[in-house]
């Protein structure tokens, strides 16, 4: 079911609300969580699709800001989805202009799940700080993108340099397979063994530099980069050993291949992750990410940026 509210305000939305689950229409017991999205126009269904499909895990209510022109004069127009056009949650699309095009705290405060935990996602275009913005302030936990930024290298720099505790970002939940896979590999060795490693990833994912950044912080040892083409990702992860390298290389598609000397080649799943498998993951934990942080603050220092990533264009 959508209805739409045109012309409203959050508490005229918040009534409506209260009205569909007093008449058994919506069911605001069970959900876990408060999901706040805030995007443009132009990003609104995709990341409505993707956090429906994490709500199967995560029963929550979704609130999407969709901002508008803020030159245009001051409205905001609602519109609220229940049912089978919300997955396990209910959502809220607010679309504003003029004064409500910018997010705030104020602008949701009346939708929001009491005493449940807020989370809030940017999907494209985060705060310079996001724990100081209006959002960021009242949130558990906040998840960025750097991927989708225009120059993604300087949003990660830009991460690491106001990073406060409860920040996550889904360039680092992308690499869950990756480091589950490294981590039982090197579970099987003595870490001491390992002389250097060398990372290949595309040059515009920061996915790649934090993989970098983790494995000199597990490590100790120089980390260098290949660069894959553009948008291709993570291809592969050589580690060098006086008793023969072990490579760990997913060049295409959703299996990765394990090299070792002496031994058969393995073949290993490892999928590309989608927006809902990240943010589900995400939403498993309200608490903060504290190897994420420690990579952040103390593993990407340690890398060297010229050697691992090209000027900015």
């Amino acid at each position: 079911m959508i209805i739409d509210l045109k012309d409203t305000t959050t508490s005229r939305v918040a009534k409506e609300m209260n009205r569909l689950r007093e008449a058994g229409g919506v069911v605001a017991l069970g959900r876990v969580l408060t999901l706040i999205i805030s995007t443009s126009g132009d990003y609104v269904e995709h990341s409505i699709r993707a956090a429906n499909l994490a709500s199967r895990e995560h029963p929550c209510r979704i609130i999407v800001i969709a901002a508008g022109d803020p030159d245009a004069p001051t409205a905001l127009d609602a519109q609220i989805r229940v049912g089978g056009d919300a997955g396990a949650s209910d959502v809220v699309v607010l679309h504003g202009s003029g004064s409500n095009a910018v997010e705030s705290e104020s602008l949701i405060g009346a939708l929001l799940l009491p005493d449940a935990p807020i989370v809030v996602w940017w999907p494209h275009d985060a705060p310079a700080v996001p724990a100081d913005s209006s959002l960021g302030r009242i949130a558990h936990r906040r998840i960025t993108d750097t991927a989708t930024a225009d120059v993604p290298r300087q949003a990660l720099m830009r991460l690491r340099q106001t990073y406060r505790a409860g920040d996550t970002d889904l360039s680092w939940t992308r690499l869950t397979g990756w480091r589950i896979q490294l981590a039982a590999i090197l579970d099987t060795l003595d870490p001491a063994e390992v002389r250097s490693v060398t990372v290949d990833g595309a040059e515009d994912s920061p996915s790649t530099l934090l993989l970098a950044a983790w494995l000199t912080r597990c490590l100790a040892v120089p980390v260098t980069m290949a660069h894959a083409d553009a948008g291709r990702g993570m291809r592969s992860v050589r580690l060098r050993r006086d008793a023969g390298d072990i490579v760990l290389s997913r060049p295409v598609g959703d299996i990765a291949s394990l090299y070792q000397q002496g031994r058969p080649i393995q073949h290993i799943p490892l999928p590309r992750r989608s927006d809902q498998d990240c943010l589900a993951e995400e939403l498993r934990r309200l608490d903060p990410d504290e190897v994420f942080g420690d990579v952040v603050t103390n593993g990407l220092p340690l890398t060297d940026l010229k050697a691992v990533l090209p000027s900015d264009r």
